[in-house]
């Protein structure tokens, strides 16, 4: 079976978080790009793939026109064993664009397509290619966008509780709000603290240390820059709290080097931004050996999310993080919504599981 086209489909689905503002710059995100990665074949079957487009929606669709529709149309569809070669010789094939950013997101839409079709043609769901499924349902954790005020936090986060989000994530950089959050919540309930990159290693080890109190899970890329490591591994060890970072990383080679750094006790790749599948199964590995845990970056909705479950079905513990806001349309008609356990069922079709709603894409297409 031979690919004969690869499209990019710019969708862009409007959200409402309440009190929260998700700030890129000085331009607020008012809806949630997303850049649906379309992989047909000869044989009538079609693969679907996530490129991280938060922010680059066009950028990362002509990453994809020019960059990868070349690479793979005319290609085989490759046997599930035979995808790592023909994504690690795209990668050498790209190499002189960078290792990371636009060209990475780009191939990790390509990837997962590819493992969608390579599931889809043997006609088993995607986590039977990777393993099996230790686990059918997967606990979500709300990841509160940024607010500001203690008190619309303490809010958002006993609401979220409400919903039966088991654990919650912050996007804030002082400590009343991480203070309001923990109060809001009580003791037993895994808090996550991500700062996205604001301090320099002094500051960061001061704020880890005053944070103690609140007893969050982890502290998530705390120091800029984010691929400092070592900075990141003093963090760690003079801070007093677990630390978290990745889910800018790409490639399993970054993840090597943040782990042989002791930067990390929770590794954070998107399967999106990472190199698809592929690399992020590598990821999982270096994990496994080095000690650390996975919980992976997944706050997008695309096929990119159920790509997540099934990675993360495969494994006995972790959490998949999901953006705390109501979205105006769905691709998956809501199967893969939180139930009232706060849990993700696996979705047990071939491939990843579900088709996109085209009439939703339709909807939602940009031109």
């Amino acid at each position: 079976m031979q690919i004969t086209e690869v499209r990019a489909h710019h969708l862009r689905i409007p959200y409402d978080a309440g009190p929260a503002s998700f700030r890129q710059g000085a331009a607020a995100i008012s809806a949630l790009d997303m850049v649906v990665v379309e992989v047909a074949t000869d044989g009538g079957l079609t693969g679907w793939g996530d490129a991280f487009a938060y922010v680059c929606p066009r950028t990362t669709c002509t990453a994809l026109d020019e960059m990868i529709a070349p690479q793979a149309r005319g290609q085989e569809v490759p046997e599930p064993e035979k995808i790592p070669a023909l994504m690690e010789q795209i990668q050498r094939n790209l190499h002189l664009f960078g290792r990371y950013g636009i060209t990475m997101f780009a191939i990790s839409g390509l990837d997962i397509a590819l493992w969608d079709l390579a599931a889809k043609i043997k006609g088993v769901p995607l986590h039977r290619l990777l393993g099996g499924a230790k686990r059918t349902k997967i606990p979500a954790y709300a990841s509160l966008l940024r607010i500001g005020r203690p008190d619309a936090i303490a809010g958002e986060c006993r609401t979220a509780r409400r919903l039966g989000y088991s654990a919650i994530k912050l996007h804030e950089t002082t400590l009343p709000a991480v203070l309001a959050a923990r109060e809001a919540i009580g003791p037993g309930v895994p808090l996550m603290v991500d700062m996205n990159c604001p301090l320099s290693g002094g500051e960061a080890i001061a704020f880890a240390q005053a944070c103690r109190d609140a007893a969050p899970m982890f502290l998530e890329e705390p120091v800029w820059p984010p691929e400092d490591f070592a900075t990141l591994a003093q963090v760690r060890k003079q801070g007093g709290l677990d630390i978290a970072a990745g889910e800018n990383a790409c490639t399993s080679y970054q993840f090597s080097e943040m782990m042989k750094a002791g930067a990390v006790s929770h590794a954070q790749p998107s399967v999106i931004k990472v190199g698809g599948i592929t690399e992020f199964v590598k990821v999982a590995a270096l994990g496994d050996r080095h000690g650390v845990k996975i919980i992976p970056h997944s706050p997008y909705f695309g096929p990119g999310f159920l790509a997540t479950l099934h990675l993360m079905s495969v494994r006995r513990e972790g959490y998949v993080e999901i953006f705390y806001l109501k979205r105006a349309a769905c691709l998956w008609r809501g199967l893969v919504d939180v139930d009232a356990n706060g849990d993700v069922a696996l979705p047990q079709g071939p491939g990843l599981g579900y088709e996109p709603d085209r009439d939703v894409m339709q909807h939602y297409r940009v031109s």
